[in-house]
C-alpha cells in the first residue's frame, strides 16, 4: 500500500501538538502505562491499523509484557491471562472502538465502575478517543509500520 500523504502529521501542527498534550495528561494519570498500551493495542488491531500495533506492540515488549499476552490479546476474553481491571478497560475500549455497531450495555459499565474510579473512567475513555483518532490518520494515510531488518525472520 502507497502511504498518501507523506508528512500528514506537520500538516496540522497545532491540532497534533493538542493530542500530544493530551496523551501527555493520559500518561500523567492514575492509569498504569501498561493498561493504556493494552487498550491502545487492542483499539489498534478492532481498526486495522499496522503502524499503531507494531508501535504498542512494541512499546509493550519494550515494558516486559509477555508475548503470550500479546498474542492472546485479541481473544482476551477466552484467556486467563488479563486481570479483572485490565478486562473490564478492554471491553470498554471495543465498546467505544465499535460504537456504530453496538450499544453501550449497562451490565458492561457496572463493571467498568467497579474496577475504575469516576476520574480513571473518564481518562480511560479520552485515551480510547486518542488511539481510534490516531488509527484513523494512520489507516487514513495509508502510513505503513517500520520494517526494519531485525523483525523480518524470512
Amino acid at each position: 500500500m502507497k502511504a498518501r500523504l507523506h508528512n500528514h502529521l506537520a500538516l496540522a501542527p497545532a491540532a497534533i501538538k493538542s493530542m500530544m498534550a493530551l496523551e501527555a495528561a493520559l500518561k500523567a494519570s492514575s492509569l498504569e502505562p501498561d493498561l493504556l498500551e493494552l487498550v491502545k493495542l487492542r483499539a489498534s488491531q478492532i481498526n486495522g491499523c499496522a503502524y499503531c500495533i507494531h508501535l504498542h506492540a512494541t512499546s509493550l515488549r519494550q515494558s516486559g509484557e509477555s508475548e503470550m499476552r500479546l498474542y492472546l490479546l485479541d481473544a482476551w476474553r477466552e484467556a486467563p491471562h488479563y486481570t479483572a481491571r485490565e478486562r473490564a478497560a478492554l471491553a470498554w475500549t471495543e465498546t467505544l472502538t465499535r460504537l456504530s455497531e453496538t450499544d453501550v450495555d449497562e451490565a458492561e459499565y457496572e463493571i467498568l465502575e467497579a474496577a475504575f474510579t469516576a476520574e480513571e473512567q473518564v481518562h480511560l475513555t479520552l485515551a480510547i478517543g486518542a488511539i481510534n483518532l490516531w488509527n484513523r490518520l494512520q489507516v487514513g494515510f495509508a502510513v505503513p509500520p517500520p520494517f526494519p531488518e531485525a523483525d523480518y525472520d524470512a
